[in-house]
């Protein structure tokens, strides 16, 4: 028996949009993660991009656990001497990109390399509840019904 390699030509790709108020954000990114990578998937093949694209709506709005919200601080240095800075996660949320919570949290997920990078051009967050996306038709993934964990109220 051989096993199944899929090759480019053989992926056929699916529009998914997750909404994501209220729902967790590690169990969020965990879930975009695989299905971008394609590991949902029965034809999943570690090398080739099998994954799907997917639209998230209400970034804003996404859930931390916790203290995680006053507590969770992001670190960079400017380069400068005396230049290290840092942003709560609460600032990030309230901030102008709101966005970049969640697509961070993906970007740690997927692997980092050409293939990684390609897989993360298919994820498109806004922080609002609008997209433009409707032509694709996107499938509504509804991730707070799969595990009552995944939803936290505020």
């Amino acid at each position: 028996m051989k096993t199944y390699s899929a090759k480019p030509t053989d992926v056929s790709r699916k529009w998914y949009v997750i909404d994501a108020e209220g729902v967790v954000l590690g169990r969020l990114a965990a879930t975009v993660a695989n299905i971008l990578r394609g590991k949902h998937k029965s034809i999943y093949t570690p090398h080739i991009d099998t994954g799907d694209h997917v639209v998230i709506i209400n970034a804003e709005k996404v859930a931390l656990t916790g203290r995680k919200l006053s507590q969770k601080r992001f670190y960079w240095h400017t380069g400068y001497p005396g230049g290290i800075k840092d942003r709560t996660m609460e600032q990030i949320l309230t901030g102008p990109f709101p966005a970049r919570v969640i697509e961070k949290a993906v970007e740690r997920m997927v692997p980092r390399g050409p293939l990684g990078r390609a897989q993360l051009k298919k994820l498109r967050v806004y922080a609002g509840a609008e997209h433009p996306h409707e032509s694709q038709q996107p499938e509504v993934l509804d991730l707070a019904a799969r595990n009552p964990k995944n939803k936290r109220s505020a």
